[in-house]
């Protein structure tokens, strides 16, 4: 092999070598502890809302293409089928709510996957305990909202 051929050759090694340290380095999402943060008080107000009956609240918090799967299977899609579907809940599951989230996992700077344990505590018979997962996104003024909510009962 001639040296010219050597040197095309380690170019070109070069070459996929960095575009694959870039490629790496692209996956890894920076964010800053203030971003978990600001998401897990997200979910706290959401939660807050919820409780208080406050459905102002809880649509500040919602992206208004949000989309939620109940543990009964309904799909809400959108803000107003979103609300109305918590509304009736409330109403139905009647007790106090909490949130403890388990864990928040950024897939992009401004995408957010937040697990958590929802807990109704009732006063006349078995708390409820749903494992929800939420995504958020970080919108263009800044603010991250719910647009999306899976809830799940727990089997076991």
């Amino acid at each position: 092999m001639k040296t010219r051929d050597h040197i095309s050759l380690l170019a070109i090694l070069a070459v996929f070598l960095l575009s694959g340290c870039a490629i790496h380095q692209t996956t890894e999402p920076s964010v800053s502890a203030q971003s978990e943060e600001d998401v897990r008080m997200v979910l706290q107000s959401y939660v807050a809302g919820r409780q208080a009956r406050d459905l102002e609240a809880v649509k500040a918090v919602l992206d208004p293409n949000v989309d939620q799967l109940t543990s009964r299977g309904e799909w809400r899609r959108g803000l107003e089928a979103a609300t109305a579907g918590m509304k009736r809940s409330s109403k139905k599951n009647p007790g106090n709510r909490s949130l403890t989230v388990e864990s928040v996992r950024f897939l992009r700077p401004d995408v957010a996957l937040a697990d958590a344990r929802y807990t109704i505590e009732v006063t006349d018979g078995p708390d409820r305990i749903l494992w929800s997962s939420f995504t958020l996104v970080k919108g263009s003024d800044g603010k991250w909202r719910i647009t999306s909510i899976r809830n799940q009962k727990p089997t076991g």
